[in-house]
């Protein structure tokens, strides 16, 4: 029993009927009613059968997203990072200029608190800034110890 016309028809009326595109292949019919829909030629006799629920649309299938999230939630707290997972060079990762500029900036925020707070004078400030610009500390922690050595106080240690 070849039934692609009535499922052509019936698959242009349920596109109308659902507001979009219905293709053939997601067109059922009934095992049982096989020749009913063989003997309907015309547009109102599909529109019956359907009425009848013997010809229905198929629901839609996606691509669940749930391996997805879970993949993400892990790369967010750090997973997923090893060597296979890898594409780029390290540097490209993690370029050499954004860690700089992490550790700068932090450096000069400290000083400038350091000097807000009276901790150092202008011109130890300035003496600082220009050794932290020339790449003297590796970070924060390196910085204060090195001026804990010039003999200056750090308040905030218990």
């Amino acid at each position: 029993m070849i039934i692609s016309n009535q499922k052509r028809l019936a698959a242009d009326i349920l596109s109308r009927r659902e507001g979009r595109t219905v293709g053939i292949h997601r067109i059922w019919v009934n095992p049982d009613y096989l020749d009913d829909v063989t003997n309907a030629v015309q547009k109102d006799d599909v529109r019956q059968l359907i009425d009848d629920g013997i010809i229905k649309a198929k629901p839609l299938v996606g691509n669940s997203r749930s391996r997805a999230r879970k993949a993400e939630s892990q790369k967010a707290k750090g997973r997923r990072k090893g060597h296979g997972s890898r594409k780029g060079t390290s540097n490209a990762r993690n370029p050499k200029k954004h860690r700089w500029m992490k550790t700068i900036r932090a450096q000069r925020r400290t000083l400038k608190e350091m000097r807000s707070d009276d901790i150092i004078t202008a011109s130890q400030y300035r003496h600082f800034y220009r050794k932290a610009k020339g790449g003297s500390y590796r970070s924060v922690a390196h910085l204060k110890s090195n001026i804990q050595l010039e003999g200056i106080e750090i308040g905030g240690e218990a």
